[in-house]
C-alpha cells in the first residue's frame, strides 16, 4: 500500500508583506505556487526548506520557521498524489529570486496573500490560508 509522501512549502515575505509566488511548468503547470519541495530522508523540516528555496530561486533563506501541516486531498482526488505539506516561513532573506529550474518555474513573483493569483497548488493555497489566520492546521481541505 502506497502512503503519502511530504513535502515542504515556505512562506517567504518581504519588507512590504508580499509572498514569493512562482508560476509553475512541468508537471504542476499551469499552477501558481510558494517555493517548496519534497523531504529528503534524514533531513529537518528546516534543512529541506533552505536546500529547496536556493535550488529553486536563488535565495538563501534563513531562520525558517514551521508555521502550518497541510493534507492535500484534492491533489490527490484530482492527481492520485497524496501530499501532507509542512509549511514554513521566513521574512530573512538574501539576494533575488531567480529562475533556477527553467524546467519547473515560469515566473517569480511578490504578491499580497490576500490576493494570490489563481489557479493555485492546493497545498500552496491552503498553506497561505494557514499563514493569515495564524492557524497550524485547518480540518476538511477538498
Amino acid at each position: 500500500m502506497e502512503r503519502p509522501k511530504v513535502g515542504v512549502g515556505v512562506i517567504i515575505e518581504n519588507k512590504e508583506k508580499k509572498i514569493l509566488i512562482g508560476k509553475r511548468k512541468g508537471s504542476h503547470s499551469p499552477f501558481y505556487s510558494i517555493p517548496g519541495g519534497h523531504l529528503e530522508l534524514g533531513e529537518t523540516f528546516e534543512e529541506a526548506a533552505i536546500k529547496e528555496i536556493f535550488e529553486e530561486t536563488g535565495l538563501k533563506i534563513s531562520d525558517p520557521k514551521v508555521i502550518a501541516v497541510t493534507n492535500n486531498l484534492r491533489t490527490y482526488s484530482n492527481d492520485k498524489k497524496h501530499y501532507v505539506s509542512i509549511i514554513l516561513h521566513t521574512n530573512t532573506f538574501q539576494g533575488n529570486a531567480m529562475i533556477m529550474e527553467k524546467d519547473k518555474c515560469e515566473i517569480w513573483e511578490w504578491v499580497d496573500p490576500l490576493h494570490i493569483p489563481t489557479p493555485h497548488f492546493d497545498a500552496s493555497e491552503f498553506a497561505i490560508e494557514c499563514f493569515l489566520k495564524q492557524r497550524f492546521y485547518i480540518a476538511g481541505q477538498k
